[in-house]
C-alpha cells in the first residue's frame, strides 16, 4: 500500500510488543531503552534504504555492461544511510537461533559507524550482550511487520518518535526530560517556519527540534540537508547518542557538543544563529551567579541572585541566552515555564528590557499535561529580531489552553488540523493572508473528499463504507425474512420496525449521494476569495449535518440488528426457519438458519458499521475545522477574539506590570451554548480514559502475577 493508514495502531502494537518483552525479562525500562531504540534505529535506516535503492541502481554508471558498486555517498544524497549486507535488517531477521545474535546485532552497529564518522561511539552495541537470544529474536521480528515492509513515507522515523515518548512516559532515562513532545515542537517549528541558515538548540535532548525544523523545509519542496545546519548543546552524553540516532534516521547531521550550556558556548555562536529552538529545565536554582554575571550572553544583566550566589531562577537566563544567539534578522521559539511570564522582582525587570527591544513577538499558553514528565502548563514564547515596524511594539497573545486533544488520560496534545488552526492565527498577523485561505479551502475540499469516500474511496483500501454496509443490512434483512429467528418471537414488531429503518435509511443515504454530487460540481465553480469561501462553508453545513444524521441512524439499526440474536437457542440447536402458511419447518420453508451464521452476520455488519461511521464522522470533523476559522475570523483578518487571541500594545503590557502571560490579555471565551456541546468528543475522551485504564489494569495484573511467581505462592 503507498501509506500506512492506521499507523497509530501499528505505533501502539509494536511498543505494546516490545514492552511486553521487557515485562517478561529481568530488564528495568533503563537497560531496555539504548538496545531497542538501537534496533528501532536500524529498521529505520533499513526503511530509508530500501525506499532509495532501486532508484540509485537504475542511475548507477556502467562499464563494459556492469554497472559499479553502490557507495555511501549514493544514498548521503538521497538522505538515507548506506547499509552493508550485514546490517541490513532482513539478513538480522533471518539468523536461525543457532547463531549469536547480539554478535550480529554490534557487527552491523560497527559497519555503519566505520562508514559515518558522526556515528562513531554513539550506537549501541555492548548492550545487546545482555539481552538473550531469544528475546533479541522476538524484538526483531516484533520490529519487522509485514504491513510496514512496502510503506513510503517517514514511518519509522514516526515510529522512533513514538518509542522516544513512550520510553520518556516510563522515565527510563534522564526522567523523561530528553523527550520534548512532538505536538510543541512541531508548533514552534512551523511558527519559526526556517528558511535556511543555522539553527540552534542549546538544550537538545534527542534531537526533535531539528527533525521538526527539517520536515517543515521538506514542506516546502527543499532539501534540508541543503538549507539548514544544526548545532547543539547537551549535558548529557547518553542522551546525544540518542539525538544523532535520530537525526541520522531521519538523513540528518548535526554538531552536538556535551557542555553545560549555563557556563560553556563551544560553538560560539554569539549574535549568529538563524533559527533558536529549544526546550530548557525549567526554574533551575542552582546556577552559580559569579560564573555567569560576566557573560557575553546576558545583555539585560542577571535576573536575580539569592543568599548563597545562585542565580534565584534560570528561566530568564535561558530567554537572554536564546535572544543573545540571534542575528540580525533570527527568530527564536522556546518552551518556558508559565511562572516566568509573570514572574516579579528582578525576573519583571529581565522581561521589561526584553520587551522593550520589541523583539517579543508571539506568546501563546499551552494546557497542562502536554509533557511526559511533568504536569504543568506551559508557554511558547518566540522572538523575532526583524519584525516588521508595524508590530515593533506589540505582541500577539495566544491562549490556547482551551485547544487539545486527549491521547490518554494523563497525556494531552494537539491535532494536525488544531496545530493548524493555531498556525492560521499567525499567518493572519504577518499578513498571510494566502495561507489562511488555503487553509479552509483545504478543509472544504477534504470534507467532499471524505463524503465522497463514504461511497467509493478512489481504490485507496477498495472499501466502499456506505454501500457495504447497506449491503451488509439487506444480508441481514433476508435471514430475518427468511425465518432465522422464528423459533420464538421477537420484541414487539421487529421485523417490520427493522425493514422500515432500512428503507428510510437506504432513502437517506442515496440522497447523501446526490447531495456531495451536487456540492462537488458547485466547489469545482468555487472561487478562492474570502466571501465565497465563507459562503462554501455555511453552504456545506447541510452535509455535515446529513452525516452525523447517518451515524445515528447507522447505530441505531445495529442496535436492532443486535436484538435479532437475542432469542436464539442456547443449546447451539439449528434455528427452524418459518414462513406464512406454514409451520416451523413445514413443507416449502428453506434450509435451517445455523445460529453460528446469524452471528457471523452481526459481526459482518459490526465490521461495516464501525468503516462507515469513521468515514462519516471524517465528513463533520473537516467541516468544523473550516467552521471554526471563518466564525473567529469572517474577514480573513486578524481580530481580537474573547478568549483566543488579541494583539497587545506595549503600553498595555507595562500597565501590567510587564506580564506576558496570554490569559491576563484575552479574557476568557463565552460560555458554550448547550446545544454546541460536543457529545462526540467527550464520549471520545471517556473511551480514551477507560482504554488507559484498562490498559493498566492488564499491566498491574501482569506484574502482581509476576510477583506472585517470584515469591513461589
Amino acid at each position: 500500500m503507498a501509506q500506512l493508514e492506521h499507523i497509530e495502531a501499528i505505533e501502539k502494537r509494536l511498543w505494546s510488543a516490545a514492552d511486553t518483552l521487557r515485562a517478561n525479562s529481568n530488564y528495568a525500562s533503563n537497560e531496555y531503552f539504548l538496545p531497542v531504540m538501537g534496533l528501532v534505529f536500524l529498521r529505520h535506516a533499513y526503511s530509508r534504504f530500501l525506499a532509495v535503492k532501486d532508484a540509485i541502481e537504475a542511475n548507477l554508471p556502467t562499464r563494459g555492461g556492469k554497472a559499479r558498486a553502490l557507495t555511501k555517498e549514493d544514498f548521503s544524497q538521497k538522505s538515507s544511510i548506506f547499509l552493508r549486507p550485514e546490517a541490513q535488517f532482513d539478513y538480522l531477521v533471518a539468523l536461525p537461533d543457532s547463531q549469536d545474535r547480539a554478535k550480529a546485532i554490534i557487527d552491523a552497529m560497527e559497519s555503519i559507524e566505520a562508514d559515518y564518522e558522526s556515528l562513531r561511539g554513539v550506537l549501541p552495541k555492548s548492550e545487546y550482550q545482555e539481552l538473550s537470544n531469544p528475546v533479541l529474536g522476538q524484538l526483531l521480528r516484533t520490529l519487522n511487520p509485514e504491513e510496514l515492509k512496502r510503506v513510503s513515507g517517514d514511518v519509522f522515523g514516526r515510529i522512533y518518535e513514538y518509542f522516544l515518548t513512550q520510553f520518556a512516559d516510563q522515565k527510563a532515562h534522564d526522567g523523561g526530560e530528553f523527550f520534548t513532545p512532538v505536538a510543541l515542537v512541531s508548533l514552534i517549528a512551523h511558527v519559526i517556519d526556517p528558511q535556511g541558515g543555522i539553527l540552534l538548540d542549546v538544550a537538545s535532548g534527542s534531537g526533535g527540534m531539528f527533525v521538526q525544523s527539517a520536515r517543515t523545509v521538506e514542506e516546502q519542496g527543499q532539501n534540508p540537508v541543503d538549507r539548514l545546519t544544526f548545532y547543539g548543546l547537551e549535558k548529557n552524553a547518553t542522551t546525544i547518542r540518542l539525538a544523532k540516532m535520530n537525526l541520522a534516521v531521519h538523513g540528518l547531521e548535526g554538531d552536538i557538543k556535551r557542555a553545560i550550556t549555563y557556563y560553556e558556548d563551544p560553538h560560539e555562536l554569539l549574535g549568529k544563529a538563524d533559527y533558536v529552538m529549544a526546550n530548557p529545565p525549567f526554574n533551575v536554582d542552582e546556577i552559580d551567579a559569579d560564573k555567569v554575571k560576566t557573560d557575553p550572553r546576558l545583555p539585560f544583566g542577571l535576573p536575580g541572585v539569592n543568599k548563597k550566589g545562585k542565580v534565584s531562577n534560570g528561566n530568564y537566563i535561558w530567554i537572554s541566552y536564546f535572544y543573545s544567539y540571534l542575528n540580525e534578522h533570527g527568530r527564536a521559539g522556546f518552551v518556558m515555564s508559565s511562572q516566568a511570564s509573570s514572574a516579579g522582582r528582578d525576573e519583571a525587570k529581565v522581561r521589561q528590557k526584553l520587551v522593550e527591544t520589541g523583539d517579543v513577538d508571539i506568546m501563546i499558553a499551552i494546557r497542562s499535561n502536554f509533557f511526559y514528565t511533568r504536569t504543568v502548563p506551559c508557554e511558547l514564547w518566540f522572538l523575532n529580531r526583524a519584525k516588521p515596524e508595524a508590530h515593533r511594539d506589540k505582541v500577539l497573545m495566544i491562549d490556547a489552553r482551551n485547544i487539545y486533544r486527549k491521547v490518554t488520560r494523563k497525556i494531552y496534545d494537539f491535532s494536525p488540523e488544531q496545530e493548524k488552526n493555531i498556525l492560521a492565527i499567525v499567518w493572519l498577523y504577518r499578513g498571510e493572508t494566502g495561507r489562511y485561505l488555503d487553509l479552509v479551502a483545504g478543509y472544504c475540499q477534504r470534507m467532499l473528499d471524505e463524503a465522497a469516500a463514504c461511497f467509493d474511496d478512489g481504490g485507496a483500501t477498495g472499501r466502499s463504507p456506505l454501500p457495504n454496509f447497506t449491503d451488509a443490512l439487506a444480508t441481514l434483512r433476508d435471514v430475518v425474512h427468511m425465518g432465522a429467528t422464528g423459533r420464538s418471537p421477537l420484541p414487539g414488531e421487529l421485523p417490520e420496525e427493522f425493514d422500515e429503518a432500512i428503507s428510510l435509511f437506504t432513502a437517506d443515504v442515496d440522497a447523501f449521494r446526490l447531495a456531495v454530487t451536487e456540492q462537488q460540481a458547485l466547489w469545482e465553480e468555487q472561487n478562492p476569495t474570502n466571501g465565497e469561501l465563507k459562503a462554501a462553508v455555511d453552504r456545506l453545513s447541510s452535509l455535515a449535518e446529513t452525516s452525523r444524521n447517518l451515524v445515528k441512524q447507522i447505530d441505531m439499526l445495529f442496535k436492532l440488528a443486535s436484538r435479532l440474536t437475542q432469542s436464539e437457542p442456547s443449546n447451539g440447536q439449528d434455528i427452524p426457519p418459518s414462513s406464512p402458511g406454514s409451520g416451523a419447518g413445514g413443507e416449502g420453508a428453506p434450509a435451517c438458519i445455523r445460529p453460528n451464521d446469524l452471528r457471523k452476520r452481526i459481526k459482518a455488519l459490526d465490521e461495516a458499521r464501525a468503516l462507515a461511521v469513521e468515514q462519516l464522522k471524517q465528513v463533520r470533523y473537516f467541516w468544523k475545522q473550516a467552521k471554526w476559522l471563518t466564525e473567529r475570523f469572517p474577514d480573513a483578518e486578524l481580530r481580537d477574539v474573547e478568549g483566543l487571541v488579541k494583539l497587545v500594545d506595549r503600553a498595555e503590557i507595562a500597565s501590567n506590570d510587564w506580564s506576558l502571560t496570554p490569559g491576563r490579555y484575552v479574557g476568557v471565551a463565552p460560555e458554550m451554548e448547550e446545544d454546541g456541546f460536543d457529545f462526540e468528543e467527550a464520549l471520545r475522551e471517556i473511551h480514551v480514559e477507560l482504554e488507559d485504564l484498562n490498559t493498566e489494569a492488564v499491566r498491574l495484573a501482569a506484574t502482581i502475577k509476576k510477583n506472585f511467581e517470584e515469591l513461589g505462592i
